[in-house]
């Protein structure tokens, strides 16, 4: 279990599961709602361990027949957060910024033992990403001439679309200082998402059985495709807010027939046309920068206590990420 894979592997984000049936209708699930309470800086997130190996909540000790309880801190590990959110970052430069990234951890590895984690977050302009199982028979255009980029990467599964409005997070971390399972990562990441729309918006959201990402009834607002090099991650998660949803008619989303895309935008519009929750109604009335800040940060609030980790804001700016990559 401590050794490391000699050869990378990918995960699939998304296939299909013949036993689930099509067709199932949406209901939107509103919670008596909070108002959305904004933080200034996330360094040090509330107690949540989901690693056993690294931390534990308490410890039991019997002294003199007499057993005591004492807590014990939870170590949280430092993660380098890069937070391009409100740039729209060309796919191939976020791309290309991930394999440098991901090729300094390992030689950091080699050399100290360990590295710390990142986080890149942010936005793409238009494009469409292929992983390693993608089939031309899902693309509803001539790959000769598409209506956007179209990229051919080394992340599991199939093609999906990313766009402005669609908050995308790349996390490149140690999975041997976190949990060394591929499935928990996975689940962990869909975690985050959960978590975020139950929390900041009321939304009930939650996973289906068969299918990696995170669902609302019949819609999936989460996709999810990794690659994995050594137990060092990257690629990520796509969350859509305020995502024109039209360019997925250019393709079958994650190769899946008969189901379908949605945002945070669109669910808060039905659920406000749906229910006279009075708590909820000024959340339909808020513009797409507001949507894509209270998510952006409520998301990375979420990351930080699932993983338990401890920003440091790293600043990038990006003429000059550019100007290294030669765009």
């Amino acid at each position: 279990m401590g050794r490391a894979p000699r050869e990378e592997f990918s995960v699939q984000f998304c296939f299909s599961f013949n036993s689930i049936p099509y067709g199932v209708s949406r209901t939107v699930q509103i919670r008596p709602f909070s108002p959305i309470q904004h933080y200034t800086h996330v360094t040090k997130p509330r107690s949540f361990c989901s690693n056993s190996d690294s931390c534990s909540r308490f410890s039991s000790l019997a002294i003199n027949g007499h057993r005591r309880t004492k807590r014990v801190q939870c170590l949280l590990r430092s993660c380098e957060l890069l937070d391009f959110h409100q740039e729209l970052i060309p796919y191939e430069l976020a791309w290309s910024l991930q394999k440098d990234i991901v090729k300094k951890k390992k030689s950091q590895i080699e050399n100290e033992g360990d590295c710390n984690d990142t986080l890149i977050v942010l936005q793409h302009p238009s494009v469409f990403t292929l992983g390693t199982a993608s089939s031309n028979n899902n693309l509803n255009f001539d790959i000769k001439n598409p209506p956007f980029d179209v990229h051919r990467t080394e992340r599991g599964g199939e093609v999906t679309y990313h766009g402005p409005g669609q908050l995308v997070m790349y996390p490149i971390i140690n999975l041997r200082k976190h949990k060394m399972d591929l499935h928990w990562y996975l689940r962990t990441l869909e975690e985050v998402v959960i978590r975020v729309l139950s929390s900041t918006f009321s939304i009930q959201a939650s996973r289906m059985e068969g299918l990696t990402g995170v669902w609302v009834g019949n819609e999936k607002v989460a996709a999810i495709g990794i690659r994995v090099n050594q137990w060092i991650t990257y690629h990520g998660l796509a969350l859509n807010v305020t995502t024109d949803l039209s360019p997925f008619k250019w393709i079958v989303p994650c190769g899946i027939h008969g189901r379908q895309v949605g945002s945070i935008k669109g669910l808060l519009k039905e659920a406000q046309s749906s229910c006279n929750n009075h708590d909820t109604a000024y959340l339909h009335h808020l513009d797409d920068d507001s949507l894509i800040h209270i998510t952006h940060k409520s998301l990375i609030e979420e990351f930080s206590k699932v993983f338990q980790l401890e920003y440091h804001h790293k600043t990038i700016y990006v003429p000059m990420l550019c100007e290294s990559k030669g765009k």
